[in-house]
């Protein structure tokens, strides 16, 4: 693609973040008229003082959520399929959300042991956050320690797997002898949800999300010469093992900690690449890490304001539309492009 024509779309893209960016502080189950909204945005005052907590406290940062997510959640979808070299690769095949999910269990479902102490332990929006990090810590220090010792990449991919299948076992286990009332809260943290981050919260997620993309950047060079296979890499003086564990700590920073902050969201790790791959009809990362960053800031945006059925006090679980909303669109771009760019 001419310079030219990326720019373009680049521009086109903004301009696409910032509408629906917007459209997703606008919409909701209280209708706020948009002068408000563009006013509270600019930091005046709002005569409707509900309209202005909503906007603020609620709205705003749910927005900001769904880019960190949509963002976070694209890149390493983007670096995991680079480095296994793999199209059906996602953010989550080390077992990080996997780890996540176990963390979470044993703080809800394993509450039950610990007696009355324990059952008001995940009452905190921050205990949940800790579990799901220490979960995925753990998870992510397992397949480092074996990064180290095994040399094939796709060894490593298998090793996640099976953790990841390990950790579920051991979910399913805690699930099989969890009270109905602790399940049911396991269950709705799986949906997914950017609803529920306050500033400090969100503040925390920002930061980890920043060191993660800066990360992939500087990965870039290394992503492209993985494109050409880790022997190209080796003769254009590539440090395999350095620029792996780059990769790995990088996906692990993004996706570990979108999950611990909005639990695991399906889809968009899997997908983003792809759209950005079929729309700028490059493999090129120098175009294609913004690209993902813009697309999947905008589809997370989309698919949130879907999800909250404006006009409505109902809201969908986020998981269920992030598929629905996006899996018919990647069928129809790879049916009608016939060819994976890859």
């Amino acid at each position: 693609m001419g310079s030219r024509k990326t720019i373009k779309y680049f521009f086109v893209l903004i301009v696409l973040v910032l509408l629906t960016f917007l459209g997703n502080i606008l919409l909701g189950s209280v209708a706020i008229p948009l002068a408000d909204v563009l006013k509270s945005l600019s930091g005046l005052s709002l005569e409707n003082e509900s309209w202005e907590y909503i906007v603020q406290n609620y709205r705003l940062p749910k927005a900001f959520t769904a880019v960190i997510v949509g963002s976070g959640l694209g890149v390493s979808g983007l670096l995991m399929q680079t480095l296994f070299r793999n199209p059906l690769a996602g953010p989550f095949v080390l077992g990080i959300s996997s780890g996540a999910s176990l963390g979470v269990a044993f703080l809800i479902m394993g509450a039950a042991i610990l007696g009355g102490w324990g059952s008001g332990i995940f009452e905190s929006n921050w205990s949940l956050i800790f579990a799901s990090s220490m979960g995925s810590f753990l998870v992510l220090l397992a397949v480092l320690v074996v990064s180290m010792r095994v040399r094939d990449t796709m060894a490593i991919l298998i090793i996640g797997l099976m953790f990841a299948s390990l950790t579920a076992a051991i979910v399913s286990v805690l699930s099989y002898f969890a009270p109905a009332d602790q399940l049911q809260q396991f269950i709705y943290w799986g949906f997914g949800s950017l609803g529920n981050l306050s500033w400090q919260e969100l503040s925390a997620l920002f930061i980890i999300f920043i060191i993660g993309i800066v990360l992939s950047v500087f990965s870039i060079k290394s992503l492209n010469s993985l494109l050409l296979g880790e022997n190209y890499g080796k003769s254009m003086g590539l440090n395999i093992n350095q620029s792996r564990l780059i990769i790995i700590i990088a996906t692990s920073l993004l996706a570990g900690s979108i999950t611990a902050f909005a639990g695991p969201i399906a889809f968009i790790g899997l997908a983003i690449p792809h759209i950005a791959r079929q729309l700028f009809n490059t493999a090129t990362h120098n175009v294609l890490i913004p690209a993902v960053i813009l697309i999947g800031a905008m589809v997370m945006l989309i698919c949130d304001s879907i999800a909250q059925l404006p006009g409505s006090d109902y809201t969908l679980p986020i998981n269920a539309i992030t598929s629905l909303f996006g899996a018919p669109i990647v069928i129809w771009l790879l049916v009608r492009k016939r060819n994976m760019i890859f």
